[in-house]
């Protein structure tokens, strides 16, 4: 259930206006004293959001990771226009077999300005490589095709999308890499010695992060993958492996990820301000990719609590897509 959403119809010299004012307001935060838990550990608990409309992927026709503010205009109308179509309620009665579209902003909370990181407004999340593009191997498109025509098939529950049957969050909202997708991008943690834990919000999925000792055995692969951490002075390091294969098919806005169940990601937790922590995040995939890809999203503080995200109950999607495939058949 989503809260606190932010409405990305607003001003658009008002929304640079507000890049750079975080901006300096980030820069004035050197006062700012890291609080420590009782075991001197950095403090990252609370609520907190990753949402924005930066991309994962770097748009076409832009070459620079950041962005001039007229760059950023221009890219903050697009969206603004994108979402001002989707609002375009169609009058009267539609023919039989046209489509009724999806949702409409109503339903949608990816945030209202692109990702400003160390003042930079960016122009992707991927920072490496340079052209900030997934570096897929042509084995690692092929996959991604073959994964994505599999997920068409409506034969069983157990070929459908992992967020359809309620198991994970859609795209890869609980990751890792944690993601921003089409809504529900918050995100609640929780320490205590020994563990590091991170509420989901999409689908209420719980990461259970251990603070040392060794990963599970191969055999064991959870979903979300088997967590590991430590603290590298004051910045929380997460390698992540032993993916669940069911898992292997992803998404973010505007782009599908494939990733292997032999992937391993290592995530960096640093709080930078009072309101902000610094999420860092990198792939491994030598069977997918060509080289290791890297990404950074600023998780911002969230006003409120995370409401339950009750998929199961009231879930007729999948029980309509599968009576439809047998009506198509």
């Amino acid at each position: 259930m989503k809260h606190g959403r932010a409405h990305p119809h607003r001003n658009l010299a008002a929304s640079i206006l507000a890049a750079i004012l975080f901006a300096h307001a980030a820069a004035g935060e050197a006062e700012w004293n890291l609080s420590r838990m009782a075991d001197r550990a950095p403090d990252l608990q609370g609520t907190w959001t990753n949402a924005t409309i930066t991309g994962l992927e770097r748009p076409d026709g832009i070459e620079a990771l950041v962005l001039t503010p007229e760059e950023a205009q221009r890219i903050e109308g697009q969206t603004e226009a994108f979402f001002d179509a989707i609002d375009e309620v169609p009058e009267g009665d539609l023919p039989a077999g046209e489509d009724v579209g999806g949702y409409n902003t109503f339903w949608m909370d990816a945030g209202s300005r692109l990702a400003v990181v160390d003042g930079e407004i960016r122009s992707s999340l991927i920072v490496e490589p340079e052209d900030g593009k997934i570096p897929y191997s042509w084995r690692g498109k092929a996959s991604l095709a073959k994964q994505y025509w599999r997920l068409r098939n409506a034969d069983d529950p157990e070929s459908r999308l992992l967020g359809e049957r309620c198991l994970v969050g859609f795209g890869s909202t609980g990751g890792p890499p944690m993601l921003p997708v089409l809504y529900n991008n918050h995100y609640q943690i929780v320490q205590s010695p020994g563990f590091v834990m991170i509420l989901v919000e999409m689908n209420h999925n719980a990461r259970m992060i251990r603070i040392g000792g060794e990963h599970l055995p191969p055999s064991i692969r959870p979903w979300l993958g088997d967590s590991v951490g430590h603290w590298d002075g004051d910045t929380l390091v997460v390698e992540t492996t032993n993916f669940h294969p069911g898992q292997s098919f992803r998404a973010s806005i505007r782009h599908r990820i494939y990733m292997s169940k032999d992937a391993t990601v290592v995530e960096r937790f640093t709080r930078v301000g009072e309101h902000e922590i610094r999420y860092q995040f990198e792939v491994d995939d030598p069977s997918v990719f060509k080289q290791i890809w890297k990404g950074e999203i600023p998780f911002l503080e969230a006003d409120g609590q995370i409401y339950e995200y009750a998929c199961h109950e009231g879930n007729y999607s999948l029980t309509n897509i599968l009576a439809g495939a047998r009506a198509e058949d």
